[in-house]
């Protein structure tokens, strides 16, 4: 079994430092906030099941970097267009892909995810799904809200939650 190999490097934030994880494609593996980063790493071992290495990134910025940048600085749709390259399991990959047709500015439930990927009783299963995320704001699981509107659990927190809804001008609670 090869050894899969992360290039590491982090951007600072409004609301904190991120760790971006790229591989030798330039292509998005990981995104979470410093704070959050053993979380980040439990999701890469569950997911991948196969040795992994972690190295600073060397040289010019990833791809995922620019876009980020971009994102934070207002151009929200600069992370739609952004390769990303996951683990996980057929049914978890099918609710990110959903979660890609999210808009910024808009904001759905998990039911309503859930009906999206044709399993409108697995609310439960799609939550899971949803934070067992590893691109989070680039796999916008942060604008899946509660039926009522209300926000709901999100992995880098609540505050960061809800400051990327209002960066993007989405409705919520």
């Amino acid at each position: 079994m090869s050894t899969l190999i992360f290039l590491s490097e982090t951007l600072e934030t409004p609301v904190g430092t991120l760790i971006l994880l790229t591989d030798g494609q330039d292509r998005l593996r990981a995104l979470d906030w410093v704070d959050y980063e053993e979380r980040m790493l439990r999701l890469l071992r569950s997911q991948y099941r196969q040795p992994a290495a972690i190295k600073p990134r060397a040289g010019a910025p990833s791809a995922a970097s620019h876009a980020m940048r971009a994102y934070f600085a207002g151009d929200l749709s600069a992370i739609d267009g952004l390769v990303t390259e996951t683990g996980g399991t057929d049914f978890q990959r099918a609710v990110w892909k959903a979660l890609r047709d999210i808009p910024a500015g808009q904001t759905v439930s998990y039911g309503a995810l859930a009906a999206a990927i044709g399993k409108p009783k697995a609310v439960r299963a799609v939550g899971a799904a949803n934070g067992a995320n590893p691109v989070g704001v680039v796999v916008p699981c942060h604008r899946v809200i509660g039926s009522n509107a209300s926000l709901t659990g999100y992995g880098g927190g609540l505050e960061r939650k809800r400051w990327l809804l209002a960066h993007e001008s989405a409705p919520h609670r």
